[in-house]
Order: C-alpha cells, then sequence, then structure tokens
C-alpha cells in the first residue's frame, strides 16, 4: 500500500464536501501540474490511503483520510469550456490530465496543522514541509503516516 497527501481549498472542496457524496466518493479532479499528475499515473492504486489537507486557509493541515477507489483515468474538465480547468492542449483522444476517485473513510478528530508538522522532527523529510513545496498530490512515507496518525489524540 502507498499513502499520499492530497490538497484541496476547502471553500472550492472539503473533507465535508466529500462526506456528503454518493457513497462518500468523488472524482479528484482539476490537477494541473504534470509531477502530481504523474504520481496519481503512475504511484496511485486502488485501496491506497490519502490524507485529505485543507490548503489555503486560515490554519492549513490535514483533516481526513480518504481511500483511493478508482486509478488515474482520464479528466474530462480538461475537455469542458466552462470549466476553470478546461485546457485546450489536452483533447479527449490524447487527455494530458488525469484524476483518481476518492472515497471519504474519515475525519481526524483534531486538525494536524501543518505548522505543527513544519515543527515535528519526525517529518522533516516530509515533502510538505519542504519551503517552496506547492504540490497538489504527494507521497508520504508509511512512517510518516504513522507518526501524523498518532499525533490525532490529545496530548500526544
Amino acid at each position: 500500500m502507498n499513502y499520499w497527501l492530497m490538497k484541496s481549498e476547502p471553500d472550492v472542496f472539503g473533507i465535508d464536501d466529500l462526506a456528503t457524496r454518493p457513497d462518500k466518493t468523488e472524482p479528484w479532479d482539476g490537477v494541473r501540474n504534470y509531477q502530481a499528475r504523474n504520481m496519481m499515473r503512475d504511484g496511485m492504486k486502488q485501496g491506497d490511503l490519502a490524507f485529505f489537507y485543507h490548503s489555503n486557509t486560515k490554519v492549513p493541515g490535514i483533516v481526513g483520510i480518504m481511500e483511493i477507489v478508482r486509478e488515474a483515468y482520464p479528466d474530462a474538465t480538461s475537455w469542458d469550456p466552462q470549466s476553470k480547468y478546461f485546457d485546450p492542449k489536452s483533447p479527449p483522444e490524447a487527455p494530458r490530465w488525469l484524476r483518481v476517485d476518492v472515497r471519504h473513510v474519515r475525519h481526524l478528530a483534531r486538525t494536524i496543522t501543518l505548522q505543527e508538522m513544519r515543527e515535528d522532527p519526525a517529518l522533516a523529510d516530509m515533502p510538505l514541509v519542504r519551503r517552496g513545496n506547492r504540490l497538489s498530490v504527494m507521497p508520504v512515507s508509511e512512517a510518516q503516516w504513522h507518526h501524523i496518525l498518532s499525533l490525532e489524540s490529545p496530548g500526544h
């Protein structure tokens, strides 16, 4: 199993939105970075787990857990001229952008904040805490995954 962190702005699509979708499942679309797309295409497998991370908010951080329930397939939003993710260089016959389907597993008991993770020596090698890393999809090691979950309980 692989572990991931996937970012979304809560005012665009937050964990509560995912939790209220039919079957608590939704396509994770709109990824428009080649490195993030390649991780989705080459690394994400059905059954993998991902942290749901709220970005571009007053207190950014990990708010929940999702499961990858469908592996990478073409992101049709790139073909829709009405979509903010429209890309005229990505025709249906040669799709440039991909998405995966994710399913809400659970909310965390509390938000594990970016600040908290930056200050934690056990997470120093995590891509999320590196300055300048703005990828919306990134890998999380198994050790980092378990360490972050250990921070969830009060008084960790």
